[in-house]
């Protein structure tokens, strides 16, 4: 049975709690730790809980029909799975992600794209683990993930229902009720109009557990919709500029939006309230003022 509450870092996590906020920094880094640092001190300094990567072994988690296809890159002309080489961050970075999140007091996890990439970052007091869209199907590593008691959050992008299904009784026979599943639409960008946030409500219902959201749209209004529906955590692509190369930039958030939409979050959180009718002192005010009685 999953659990309705959930302590991520420090953070209780339920259905009425404001959304955790977690930064998807992912690749955008393109494998320079000092972008990295960049993205983690915005993430910051704008108020978001946690910063995400990604991790790889690119001989494993790389398809085989891509890993010679060329890939034209800025540091040359490469095979695909020589580019995943070049970007992917090992231990020394990671070292440095966990100090420079320590000492900020901010969390950090990756999605794991691979059981020896999950064994690698269970080294690491990770206060989550997140199973990304593209992970949906490796049952072993979402078992390990489970096994682990480490709290999992889970993205559903690219999947059938009955695929989620499937993955989240792995992770309720092998976890402790500590999971997340977060809505997406995994197209970069996705567009608006396939958002389908409505399925926020459904996987509530359907699997009586929290539900956030991991948009991938290019602007703010669906993520902050997301709210208003119900979603407990809320993750989002970031980087330095949409001009940098990567597949990603363009459906990330720059540092200003990255601002603005954690701003109009808790003023559209604050606004919700508990759903408990009462009058407040600016409408007894008021009351005074405009109400009659026969």
């Amino acid at each position: 049975m999953a659990n309705k509450k959930i302590n991520i870092g420090g953070y209780e996590i339920t259905e009425s709690s404001r959304p955790y906020m977690i930064a998807e920094i992912g690749i955008n880094h393109n494998g320079d730790i000092n972008i990295a640092k960049k993205l983690m001190d915005a993430a910051n300094a704008t108020g978001w809980h946690s910063v995400k990567f990604q991790k790889r072994t690119p001989e494993l988690a790389v398809p085989e029909a891509q890993k010679n296809q060329p890939k034209s890159t800025p540091w040359g002309d490469m095979t695909y799975l020589e580019y995943k080489y070049k970007v992917e961050f090992e231990k020394p970075e990671y070292d440095i992600i966990d100090a420079y999140c320590k000492d900020k007091g901010m969390g950090w996890s990756a999605s794991p794209w691979d059981l020896p990439s999950l064994e690698f970052l269970l080294k690491y007091d990770i206060p989550y683990i997140k199973i990304a869209s593209a992970s949906n199907g490796r049952d072993s590593m979402i078992r390990a993930a489970a096994e682990s008691k480490v709290p999992v959050i889970m993205s559903t992008g690219m999947t059938e229902m009955e695929e989620i299904d499937h993955a989240v009784e792995i992770l309720e026979k092998y976890g402790n009720g500590d999971y997340i599943l977060m809505h997406t639409n995994s197209a970069y960008p996705a567009p608006v109009g396939d958002l389908n946030l409505r399925m926020i409500e459904t996987l509530k219902k359907r699997f009586d557990c929290l539900v956030g959201y991991s948009g991938h749209e290019a602007n703010l209004e669906p993520t902050i919709a997301a709210v208003v529906l119900g979603a407990c955590a809320i993750e989002r692509h970031v980087t330095l500029s949409h001009e940098m190369w990567g597949s990603d930039q363009k459906a990330s958030l720059e540092v200003h939006a990255m601002d603005m939409l954690n701003k109009r979050i808790d003023a559209v959180f604050s606004a919700l309230g508990d759903g408990v009718k009462y009058m407040s002192e600016a409408e007894a005010a008021q009351r005074k003022k405009l109400r009659t009685t026969d």
